[in-house]
């Protein structure tokens, strides 16, 4: 009878030891995915980070580059329409001043660009459309899906190996 009752306690303890690694097993397991999906999360997460980065950077070049752009070409505005009303008040001919007004609305849109509130004029639209004019932003042919570009790959290969 003691011998039952000990083989019966070892059964017992060996299941449960055995039920434990199972589960400690499947802890191991299931947490493995979870690593992988924040390893992704976070990798997805830094490129974001640097695309934001580099389009910060980016915008910062454009407006940058505008204001060194309206330094120049405010110089050469402001010379030629002194010159040119010079001119005009000179020789009596008021065609003279009607370069004046194109200059000066690309003098007026790089001032905007660099100084203004273009930039934000600009991102409100953008919002507006891709709220409110979804399908004018669709790709034709739909979206590009990884058939398709093997496909032009295949294709593209067999151009360049048969020629």
């Amino acid at each position: 009878m003691q011998k039952k009752n000990i083989t019966s306690i070892l059964y017992i303890f060996q299941k449960d030891f055995s039920e434990e690694s199972l589960e400690g097993e499947k802890k191991k397991k299931d947490s493995k995915p979870l690593k992988n999906e924040n390893l992704l999360e976070k990798t997805l997460e830094r490129q974001l980070m640097m695309q934001n980065e580099m389009r910060e950077r980016q915008m910062a070049m454009q407006i940058a580059w505008s204001r060194e752009f309206l330094k120049y070409f405010g110089t050469f505005f402001g010379i030629a329409a002194i010159s040119l009303t010079a001119g005009a008040i000179k020789r009596k001919k008021p065609a003279f001043i009607v370069p004046i007004v194109p200059l000066g609305f690309v003098l007026i849109y790089q001032f905007d660009l660099g100084y203004g509130t273009l930039l934000q004029r600009m991102k409100g639209e953008a919002e507006n459309i891709l709220e409110t004019e979804k399908s004018k932003l669709q790709l034709p042919k739909g979206m590009i899906t990884f058939e398709s570009l093997e496909k032009a790959r295949r294709e593209q290969s067999k151009f360049f190996i048969d020629k």
